[in-house]
């Protein structure tokens, strides 16, 4: 008898045992699997975020573009405004030059 009854705590031992390494690894295997789901939704915030930044540093460049093009448009156009006032000003001097009621 105290053969069978250490036989059978052996063997008790062993099935608990190997109950809990099962468990165990279960248990491992489950919160492998959360924290590759975590990463995952980890990986897509962070793709999400390059594109919303890539996003809003396209929109930054096209209004810097956008300013150069406004800022070399209103040069021209005070060189042109300072072209015709240049014009004006030989004008009026051509016109006092050439009026005879005029003194000078």
């Amino acid at each position: 008898m105290d053969t069978a009854v250490i036989i059978i705590a052996v063997l008790v031992a062993v099935v608990l045992v190997v109950g809990l390494v099962m468990l165990s690894q279960r248990r491992r295997t489950h919160q492998d699997d959360e924290r590759r789901a975590e990463a995952g939704e980890h990986r897509d915030e962070a793709r999400s975020r390059h594109l919303e930044a890539d996003r809003s540093s396209a929109e930054a460049e096209e209004q810097a573009a956008r300013a150069r093009r406004e800022a070399a448009a209103a040069e021209q156009q005070k060189m042109e405004a300072e072209r015709h006032r240049g014009e004006a000003v030989e004008s009026e001097q051509r016109a006092r030059d050439l009026d005879p009621d005029q003194d000078g």
